[in-house]
């Protein structure tokens, strides 16, 4: 089935106004009243459990299976990464050398 470049805009802009939709719901609901304090604890846990279930697939499967070597370059730039947020706490700084190790270790490690 191939789709049109018209289609596939309609789509993607479709989407996005979903998507602003719920998140403006939730913004104009919440707004209204207070949160109690045991769900605005639990909310402070969600990006961290989203961005773990996004990222460590991808640095303990890279293949689909279980790759705890030290051939895997995505495991090791990962641990890099964990290692300088955890000393300097700089997000970014992680990221850059982490996606900079990475590159470094893929081209340097056997596939």
């Amino acid at each position: 089935m191939s789709t049109t470049p018209l289609a596939l805009g309609l789509i993607i802009l479709g989407m996005g106004a979903v998507t602003y939709t719920i998140r403006l719901s939730f913004i104009m609901l919440l707004g209204r009243g207070t949160v109690q304090p045991l769900i605005q604890r639990a909310l402070r846990f969600v990006p961290p459990a989203v961005l773990s279930a996004i990222v460590f697939p991808e640095l303990l499967q890279p293949g689909g299976a279980l790759d705890l070597a030290l051939g895997n370059a995505r495991l090791l730039a990962g641990a890099l990464a964990a290692l300088v947020v955890w000393r300097t706490k700089k997000v970014f700084l992680a990221i850059a050398i982490g996606m900079l190790a990475l590159w470094i270790l893929q081209a340097a490690l056997p596939h």
